[in-house]
């Protein structure tokens, strides 16, 4: 959930930011500054404060991210509201982190989208932070409905959505092949940035428990834009049409 907003701020930066605005880099940039100031002091303030590391419970099974759900009922007609966070902090950390990821965004953002993204209407400037506004209730929400069993299902999640986020990029940046991709570092910035979130992804998932097995696995964090790369040209759909009308 930590790693979410900074996807989702890359996408709807870049899907904004228009393809002639200079302006995206810098602003995926100050998204990872924001992302990244924010979360280490979430660990800060966290118990043991003004330590990197955090002291929590362990988590043994789904029930301990629920503990409001087995407030006890003595009598059977009132219920005694007395639960509390079984797994602290690592249920209302999140919450924090949000906080601070949306202080941080609204007081350095606008100030640097005014100032450099010249390409863009005024009415644009400012959608991809119009949208962070509206993403972060929803991640909020799903963190305090969903949160146990996205801390079991985070991995995948995060795996998938930097998928469904680098070939939605790639699409509409018209990009085709090697040639089209190395024509902008912006374009290089963000494939870089994907394959570290499938990396990340990748280790989460394996937990590198054995080394020797689940290394050789970061092999397959280049195959997605590969395979894109490489089948690009035979699912333009201009050429299907194309082929379509001639009978092919």
């Amino acid at each position: 959930m930590a790693m979410l907003p900074l996807v989702l701020h890359w996408f709807f930066i870049e899907w904004y930011s228009g393809k002639k605005s200079s302006s995206a880099l810098l602003q995926h940039v100050t998204a990872l500054f924001e992302c990244s100031i924010a979360a280490v002091v979430t660990v800060l303030i966290s118990d043991p404060v003004g330590s990197l590391q955090i002291r929590s419970c362990r988590v043994k099974k789904l029930s301990d991210w629920y503990t409001m759900l087995y407030n006890p009922s003595p009598d059977y007609i009132t219920t005694v509201h007395c639960t509390h966070e079984a797994v602290y902090p690592l249920y209302t950390i999140v919450f924090i982190y949000y906080a601070f990821c949306l202080v941080l965004m609204m007081l350095l953002r606008p100030l640097l989208v005014k100032k450099i993204a010249c390409g863009l209407g005024k009415s644009d400037r400012f959608k991809s932070i119009y949208a962070a506004l509206y993403f972060f209730p929803i991640l909020t929400v799903l963190q305090a409905v969903g949160g146990g069993l996205l801390y079991y299902a985070f991995p995948y999640i995060l795996v998938v959505v930097s998928l469904f986020t680098l070939s939605v990029y790639m699409s509409a940046s018209d990009v085709e092949s090697f040639k089209d991709l190395l024509v902008r570092k912006k374009r290089l910035v963000v494939l870089f940035s994907h394959w570290l979130l499938h990396a990340y992804g990748i280790i989460s998932i394996s937990k590198l428990d054995k080394l020797e097995q689940d290394l050789p696995l970061l092999a397959l964090v280049p195959a997605p834009a590969l395979f894109y790369l490489l089948t690009a040209k035979y699912t333009e759909p201009s050429r299907i049409l194309s082929e379509g009308g001639n009978g092919h």
